[in-house]
């Protein structure tokens, strides 16, 4: 299939480029934006009790105000708020709230705190309006313009926080780190390309590629996004600017080793071309299967999120592996050996000292080799146990320099730190009777008691129909902390449950609650979506190999991959850094790229092993001309994609910092551990026992050449 397909490109390379021209410009004239959310409970089903909760409120008050954000005065000297202070709060925020400004509601100011430190004003919702919509983000930025002037001279400080203020900074982050990852993604791929084969035109060529497929594929995922009504998350834009220049390049890589390597052999340039897509693409089209057979593993998920994300990041893998096998190989049939231009070091089968060494010494010591490489990994991976979730994906996104992170901190020094985002507790009547007032006070005093709760306000709000009852619940700690969430989890619903007098349920909900169950569905995820995704990349890994041995053993080495990714993470950012976690989507990415993205240098390293055994060679000296020969692929693909995604530790946030290392150490120790030492040891070990029962390396019967084809590509 990839001989003809070869064929057909190097033959009719204008048609395979003019084909991709009309694809991209039908997706961009016709594609809807691609749009994402920063709403936890969007990505939960309703199921759950915090949406249970939500929808509850929703129907027992459809018209109750909630609150936008908070403006959060204090002195610029620290000192206490005087009664003059106060008055300048009252007034600073009724000349606000003349303003109208869209989706905001009253702005009402709140007295001091007790120690005076701190003033409030509450910033009420518009009814009908969108609480993650860009309005309401619009309106934040301009309250934060109008308050300047109107702050001048009076000695008082004010900033803005609350989920509006801190979705707006997170947008601005989100966008900023889009920027500036996509900028030295760029210059990284210009740079390394440019030193690995002297030529602008192959250091240009996966920008330029890279830049019209991307297109194409944002496209599609918004098609998709709005046919199956998905969700994105904030973030998924970085993600793919990473993920399509990162591994495009990979793929790219892949194909022009292999063509120069077929130049080097004396075939003309389209017979190369043809040559190294019957090689190459088994190899690229297997490894994106792999990659894209993880990232669709996530439709599993219970989250709305990972389920968004999984197909995004499949159809934007999928458009790369096409572009690698055809439009690729089309531009280089066009320009032929001037895609080398000005260097002529193509000419000249490099030394390959270096890699020729190591292969050398792995097929004499395979056993050294196999066991150092993976006691590094199995000491990595026992930090991994160390590991703990954060599930606030705002606050990950926010830089701590951002106003709504400030004014956060500003106003937990005269108020519970629960009083950003109270916690929403319902009492709801199954039956339909009224609620009773003294049963309402009693349920309200026994929540004043639950463990992690700092006050309750009274008396709730009641619903007009007298069947449900709100009650608001500022917690004693940060809503989005352990310590709440373990509150919530534990002796809050508790107490809640157990306080409902006959007849009546009660449901706890906020922010704090949705974390809960976000975390319980991660757990659930992790047992599903993990053992899926390895089975259906195990059985690509069969049916390529024609081996049931083989797939084993490459994926228990990139299991090892993963948890020794997860164990450096947890070392370098909870351990030597001090944070109090990592957010809870990171297992999940470092699964998907690590799992994915180490299987498709497994399959090239393998792949180029199985193909040297065919050409007669023994285990052990297959095993060392695979690495002599696939190394330089598999060091160059890995370097390139590894600093891709080490460009995202410069997005400003904690979320990209994390994952940028947490993935680039992993793709790090997937090429240059797994691929380049551990894997070719282990083959060589087992031997031919490693391609039962197809027996994949046995050397394939002589038919004769066509003209310009290459029998063998080992020495």
């Amino acid at each position: 299939m990839f001989a003809s397909l070869g064929r057909y490109v190097a033959r009719h390379p204008w048609q395979v480029i003019v084909a991709w021209v009309v694809l991209a410009v039908a997706v961009i004239a016709t594609a809807p934006a691609l749009t994402s959310t920063t709403d936890e409970a969007e990505f939960l089903p309703d199921h759950y009790e915090s949406i249970q909760a939500a929808e509850l409120q929703s129907d027992a008050f459809p018209d109750r105000t909630e609150m936008a954000a908070i403006m959060v005065f204090d002195r610029e000297d620290g000192e206490p708020l005087t009664d003059d202070d106060v008055a300048t709060v009252e007034r600073i925020s009724g000349e606000l709230g003349d303003l109208n400004l869209p989706e905001f509601g009253a702005i009402t100011p709140s007295p001091p705190s007790e120690n005076r430190l701190v003033q409030t004003s509450i910033i009420s919702l518009a009814q009908d309006a969108n609480p993650f919509g860009e309005e309401l983000m619009d309106s934040v930025r301009d309250l934060r313009e109008d308050a300047k002037p109107l702050l001048d001279g009076t000695g008082l400080r004010m900033g803005v926080t609350g989920s509006a203020a801190q979705g707006l900074d997170s947008q601005e982050a989100a966008s900023n780190a889009e920027a500036i990852v996509g900028i030295v993604t760029i210059l990284l791929i210009l740079g390394l390309l440019f030193i690995i084969f002297r030529s602008p035109i192959i250091a240009f060529m996966p920008i330029i590629v890279v830049g019209i497929i991307s297109q194409v594929a944002t496209g599609l995922i918004a098609f998709a996004n709005e046919a199956f009504d998905l969700q994105a998350d904030s973030s998924i834009t970085v993600i793919l600017i990473v993920v399509l220049y990162g591994i495009g390049t990979d793929y790219i890589l892949f194909f022009l080793f292999r063509y120069r390597e077929a130049l080097r052999q004396g075939l003309d340039s389209k017979s190369a071309v043809t040559h190294a897509i019957e090689r190459a693409g088994e190899a690229i089209a297997s490894a994106g299967g792999a990659v894209i057979v993880a990232f669709m593993a996530l439709v599993l998920s219970t989250l709305g999120i990972f389920r968004s994300i999984g197909p995004a990041l499949a159809i934007a893998v999928a458009v790369t592996v096409l572009a690698a096998l055809t439009l690729v190989p089309a531009i280089v049939s066009l320009l032929g050996t001037k895609v080398f231009w000005p260097s002529k070091a193509w000419k000249n089968e490099p030394k390959a000292a270096r890699f020729g060494a190591m292969g050398d010494a792995l097929g004499r010591h395979p056993v050294r080799f196999a066991v150092v490489s993976g006691l590094v990994l199995a000491a990595l991976a026992v930090l991994a146990f160390g590991f703990k979730p954060t599930f606030d994906l705002s606050d990950t996104g926010v830089p701590s320099s951002a106003e709504s992170t400030v004014a956060l901190k500003t106003l937990e020094k005269g108020l519970p730190p629960g009083a950003t985002d109270p916690t929403t507790v319902l009492l709801h009547s199954t039956g339909g009777e009224r609620l009773d007032d003294a049963a309402l006070a009693d349920f309200g005093t026994a929540l004043s008691g639950a463990d992690g709760v700092a006050q309750v306000a009274t008396p709730p709000a009641v619903s007009d129909d007298g069947t449900t009852a709100a009650y608001t619940v500022v917690l004693d700690s940060d809503p989005t902390s352990d310590a709440s969430m373990a509150n919530v989890e534990g002796p809050i619903r508790d107490t809640a449950h157990d306080a409902a007098p006959d007849g009546t349920e009660a449901l706890v909900g906020g922010t704090t609650s949705v974390f809960v169950d976000l975390q319980d569905a991660m757990n659930r995820d992790y047992s599903v979506v993990f053992p899926v995704a390895a089975l259906i990349i195990m059985l690509i890994l069969a049916v390529l190999l024609r081996s049931l041995v083989a797939p084993w053993y490459l994926m228990a080495s990139v299991g090892l991959g993963f948890g020794a990714t997860l164990g450096a993470t947890v070392l370098v950012f909870q351990t030597i850094k001090g944070d109090d976690g990592l957010i809870f989507m990171l297992p999940i990415y470092i699964y998907l790229f690590v799992v994915a993205l180490g299987t498709d240098y497994n399959i090239l390293m393998v792949a180029r092993l199985r193909e040297e055994a065919r050409n007669g060679l023994e285990p052990r000296r297959a095993a060392a001309m695979a690495v002599r020969h696939a190394g330089p692929t598999v060091a160059a693909a890995g370097l390139i994609l590894a600093g891709t995604f080490a460009s995202l530790m410069l997005g400003g946030n904690a979320l990209l910092m994390s994952m940028g290392f947490a993935i680039a150490f992993g793709i790090f120790v997937a090429a240059f551990v797994m691929a380049m030492f551990f894997t070719p040891a282990l083959t060589a070990l087992i031997g031919h026992a490693a391609w039962w029962p197809g027996h994949g390396d046995r050397r394939d019967e002589p038919v004769p050449p066509e003209e310009g084809e290459l029998v063998r590509s080992a020495d």
